[in-house]
């Protein structure tokens, strides 16, 4: 049997290969070896991939300011919210000395302060209200089909969940911190269905302590 790589004798009885038997093993080791990290970046994006289970959404950044003894100190702020397009979601404020860390740092807050909401379907159990400092969201129920008919920030926010239908108004303040806090405490309050009696039986007699107290 021939071999493959065609050899040379040198005067002093060696053996070398030829230069096109050379250069073609050095063109395939060179693919292999290329087909071997092209299957290691693969391997790698899809663990990272499977890793990332929450997705986030920089809602604002701005850049604000304090004055100091020397001047004015400038930093930026960052309002960023995380979900996990189900049930679990999170606000985050925080400030930084440039955008990056100011935005790692708000991440961090928001998985830090995440909660799972309650759902009926792909929208909210109930209509709720809630008002935070000068916001005030009103969030209502849809039928199905209907979409997210919101603004920019509770969009945002209702995005990274798993509410596909939604009707939301904002009656007060643009603050942007605020309305995504208000809309926290929105969900938040979501109550299931079946527990709506027990519910409004507390309520009951969490009125009928406060009027004893009073009258007392």
């Amino acid at each position: 049997m021939e071999n493959k790589d065609a050899k040379v004798i040198n005067q002093a009885g060696t053996t070398r290969l030829t230069d096109e038997a050379a250069a073609a093993r050095d063109s395939r080791n060179g693919r292999e070896f290329r087909g071997r990290r092209r299957d290691n970046r693969r391997g790698r994006r899809a663990v990272e991939e499977g890793q990332k289970e929450f997705d986030s959404v920089n809602i604002s950044i701005n850049r604000v300011s304090r004055t100091v003894a020397g001047g004015r100190r400038m930093r930026f702020q960052a309002l960023v919210a995380v979900g996990n397009h189900k049930n679990k979601i999170g606000v985050g404020l925080a400030k930084g000395n440039d955008v990056t860390s100011a935005v790692q740092k708000a991440e961090r807050r928001a998985k830090k302060n995440m909660i799972t909401i309650n759902m009926n379907g792909e929208s909210i159990c109930h209509e709720v209200e809630t008002k935070v400092t000068g916001a005030h969201v009103l969030m209502k129920p849809a039928a199905p089909g209907t979409g997210i008919i919101a603004g920019g920030v509770v969009r945002s926010i209702i995005g990274l969940t798993g509410i596909k239908n939604l009707i939301s108004k904002s009656l007060g303040s643009t603050n942007k911190a605020n309305i995504a806090y208000a809309v926290i405490e929105g969900l938040k309050q979501q109550t299931p269905r079946d527990n709506w009696l027990a519910y409004q039986g507390n309520k009951k007699a969490d009125d009928k302590k406060a009027a004893a107290k009073e009258e007392k």
